[in-house]
């Protein structure tokens, strides 16, 4: 039997001990270009560790899952953090784990607010990009080099996780 789990709204303070968000709901702002620019300074901290690291810039185009979503697999990057930044202002639903002594913990989902994004720290157990609705395109902020730079965890029984209640994608 599957655990159930719903996502709940993606917020600073909920997210805080899984990454950072990413969105425009920060002091950490200022005008650039002769005031005709608002900058968004320094949201998130990139990492990229390990031989020959360096951050990459991606763009991924995601296609939706449809829900209640059997979650069998998680998984991290243990040299580099990993940002999704989308490029619509739709939502998309992001599964975490804080780590566990033998692999993942009890998984917690979110589901971001129209334009937010995420940025996870390397190391930490999280789903896949997961579109709701219709297909998505992302800026994704990674880490390139050499090595291996990514873990996957099966699950031995799925968990299935729920959009809130009354959600229309």
């Amino acid at each position: 039997m599957s655990k159930v789990i719903t996502a709940q709204p993606l917020t600073r303070a909920s997210f805080a001990p899984f990454g950072e968000v990413i969105d425009f709901d920060t002091d950490s702002h200022y005008p650039i270009n002769n005031g005709r620019c608002e900058r968004y300074h320094a949201l998130v901290k990139p990492e990229a560790a390990g031989p020959n690291g360096h951050v990459l810039v991606n763009l991924f185009r995601g296609t939706p899952y449809d829900f209640p979503l059997a979650l069998t697999m998680v998984e991290r990057h243990p040299f580099g953090s990993q940002a999704f930044i989308p490029l619509s202002p739709r939502p998309f639903v992001v599964v975490v784990c804080p780590n566990g002594p033998d692999g993942p913990g009890e998984p917690a989902a979110f589901l971001t607010a129209p334009g937010q994004g995420v940025n996870y720290p390397r190391g930490l157990w999280h789903g896949v990009l997961t579109p709701v609705g219709a297909p998505q395109d992302f800026v994704v902020v990674d880490r390139g080099g050499d090595g291996s730079n990514v873990e996957e965890f099966y699950f031995s029984h799925p968990y299935e996780v729920r959009l809130p209640e009354g959600f229309a994608p």
